[in-house]
């Protein structure tokens, strides 16, 4: 009788119990490997700011308080990040994010994932190079290092190119703007949302600290008219 029963195998409903068992499995399991890669590669990201930070604090060491420019700049003739990389180390490995869709391109054209804040790093001039009142460009001119944004992750809107290194802060009169420039949920699961607030990113600050925040958080500090691109507005 055993026998017999061992025999004939799973039944059919036996068989579409143990798939469906299965699919639950693999619907629970997914998005917790996706939520573990998503914290693996943010956790990369802020790492490798953390690094871009401490280097340009060398960098201004060297450089009588002044920062890197960028190529926002008519002085900066490659992507600052290059002019970092004696500080840096690995910098090829330090300059592109592990969530960036875009690595490839970005290693192959020199550029880099992170780009630097212009308010802050370049000096403000009139179009004949002209130093204007206003402008920062030195770590002493940075009214408090601890609420500024130094470098944010670049936008995938964004062109590939070298000379795509630096934000356009001052517009960031709000989230679409800031949007522009950043990309405010790069680290996420799955594809963009509309809203573009499901997901967080990393945020360099002057003083080399790097803080998360949730794109929904951004977004509603911006929209309050609040542009944290400006020194010493940054939450």
């Amino acid at each position: 009788m055993s026998a017999t029963r061992l025999s004939k195998g799973f039944t059919l409903i036996e068989l579409l119990a143990v798939i469906a068992i299965i699919a639950l499995l693999a619907a629970l399991t997914v998005p917790g490997v996706q939520r573990v890669r998503v914290a693996a590669n943010r956790a990369k990201c802020a790492t490798n700011m953390r690094h871009i930070g401490i280097a340009t604090m060398q960098y201004i060491a060297d450089h009588d308080g002044v920062f890197p420019r960028t190529r926002h700049s008519a002085e900066a003739s490659e992507s600052w990040i290059f002019t970092l990389a004696p500080y840096l180390g690995e910098v090829d490995d330090i300059r592109i994010s592990p969530a960036d869709p875009y690595a490839r391109e970005r290693r192959r054209r020199r550029s880099t994932s992170y780009i630097l804040n212009d308010i802050v790093v370049d000096p403000l001039t009139d179009p004949f190079g002209t130093p204007l009142p206003g402008g920062y460009g030195r770590l002493s001119r940075i009214p408090a290092p601890t609420a500024t944004i130094l470098a944010v992750v670049i936008s995938d809107d964004r062109g590939t190119g070298p000379a795509n290194d630096h934000t356009h802060a001052r517009t960031w009169g709000s989230f679409d703007r800031l949007l522009s420039d950043v990309e405010a949920d790069r680290h996420r699961i799955g594809s963009r949302h509309a809203s573009r607030t499901l997901g967080s990113a990393p945020y360099l600050y002057v003083d080399g600290s790097v803080r998360i925040f949730e794109a929904s958080e951004i977004q509603a500090i911006l929209d309050s008219g609040h542009n944290i691109g400006e020194p010493g507005q940054a939450p």
